[in-house]
């Protein structure tokens, strides 16, 4: 069988080899946890708790601030300390509600659907909606908006990203190999919305044993089937994933449901089981804590509030120095000089190198080789509009297309001269979406 992909692209170390083989360990936190407001694109989710309250793990502490955003629930049991400011991963600086863990996790009443084909659409996407559940795999787009587009008769895809392409993430690996089922649930969930669709699982061939524990449990579904991709980076973006399973192609003024596709990733798409199924709103994932810094690299099951300290405190802690503490994978994650932030429902690693490779590069003059070209998913000419963006030329930046940059640091890992071209590309393309809001 042929395996599906884009053009362009990587091919960087994957890493994967420190903690795929591990099975998931659950993970209790300890002491005061922090749940910030923002952890979702859209309106900041609003207090409903104060100061003094008691509350029960998987009760709702913010409800959604409008109708692009989602609400907030304890995943512990304890006390309301109150709000205070905290930092996150990406370093902003946001609310966050402090709740004083009481240790004995006790549950709030969930309710749980005996027959889920009986479940109207209506019903569905507002369970998807009550339970908090956004994309755990990037920006935190809440689902249920995805989950309802302006003409779902046009939807023909459902595709499950289970790429895991970003260098040595392994918590989607991990979800698949032990709970398959829950995300063939999931999937057959959403296919209850989209009367015209078919549910593909996209995973890359680095992942043999997934695809075949995946092939087995849908080989009787005539509504889904396994779609087998090259492993190469970045094959788990959106663009780059319809392109790989669809043949089809979309662009930075579109949106997925524009080409009769929705994508949600893995843990998305369990969160969903969770939420329709079992009433359980979204209060963990799984998270990697990995790098040849960490003592034990391995994958948890977590309660989302818990700190990235005490998660690399579980691993082992550092056997060596650690030059680089990264929230995410080595592309595109954020670089952090503090393990003391919450966890999210975004968050899905924490990656300690022994090594900063990037800063100890000296950049040197383009030699107009063309390699970040050819690595680039969206065929652009990165050098050029790093240029563009040096010069802060924004009118010749959006001529070029440099709004369609997916900011996937592929062509700065290609490049032999070491230009940060990536970065550069990114600060010019905030630089120009702000001025298109002013306007």
């Amino acid at each position: 069988m042929s395996l599906k992909t884009f053009k362009g692209g990587v091919h960087p170390y994957d890493g994967k080899e420190l903690s795929k083989d591990k099975e998931t360990t659950k993970l209790l936190p300890e002491g005061d946890l922090y749940f910030p407001v923002s952890q979702h694109i859209g309106a900041p989710a609003k207090p409903i708790v104060q100061k003094g309250d008691t509350v029960l793990a998987g009760q709702m502490i913010a409800e959604a601030g409008g109708f692009v955003s989602s609400p907030i629930f304890s995943s512990v049991s304890g006390t309301v300390k109150g709000i205070e400011k905290c930092r996150t991963s990406v370093g902003d600086m946001v609310d966050a509600i402090v709740i004083e863990n009481d240790g004995n996790y006790t549950e709030a009443a969930f309710d749980e659907v005996e027959d889920v084909t009986k479940l109207s659409k209506e019903e569905i996407v507002e369970k998807i909606k009550n339970a908090g559940v956004v994309g755990m795999g990037g920006a935190g787009f809440p689902t249920h908006v995805k989950l309802s587009p302006k003409e779902p008769d046009k939807i023909e895809y459902i595709i499950a990203n289970c790429a895991e392409c970003e260098p040595y993430l392994t918590s989607d690996y991990r979800r698949m190999m032990e709970e398959p089922e829950k995300l063939v649930a999931g999937m057959k969930i959403i296919l209850q919305l989209f009367d015209n669709a078919k549910g593909c699982f996209g995973v890359e061939d680095n992942k043999p044993d997934a695809i075949a524990k995946l092939t087995e449990l849908v080989k009787d579904e005539p509504r889904m089937e396994v779609v087998p991709l090259m492993t190469k980076y970045p094959q788990g973006g959106e663009r780059q994933l319809i392109k790989a399973v669809t043949d089809r192609e979309i662009n930075a003024k579109m949106l997925p449901a524009d080409a009769g596709c929705i994508v949600d990733n893995v843990e998305t798409i369990v969160a969903i089981y969770h939420a329709v199924k079992l009433g359980r709103p979204l209060t963990d994932r799984i998270f990697t804590v990995t790098g040849d810094a960490v003592s034990d690299p391995r994958n948890f099951r977590i309660k989302i509030g818990t700190s990235f300290s005490q998660l690399l405190e579980a691993a082992g802690g550092l056997k060596n120095p650690a030059e680089k503490l990264i929230a995410g994978g080595p592309m595109m994650g954020f670089a952090l000089f503090d393990t003391n932030i919450p966890t999210t429902k975004t968050t899905s690693a924490l990656l300690c190198m022994t090594v900063d490779e990037a800063s100890k590069y000296e950049e040197t003059a383009c030699i107009n080789c063309g390699r970040c070209v050819e690595a680039c998913p969206e065929s652009l000419i990165p050098s050029r509009l790093a240029d563009f963006s040096q010069q802060k030329r924004m009118e010749e930046f959006e001529k070029w297309y440099g709004l369609e940059c997916i900011e996937c640091g592929s062509c700065s890992f290609g490049c032999p001269a070491r230009r940060p071209l990536a970065q550069a590309i990114k600060t010019m393309k905030k630089d120009a979406l702000a001025a298109k809001r002013k306007k």
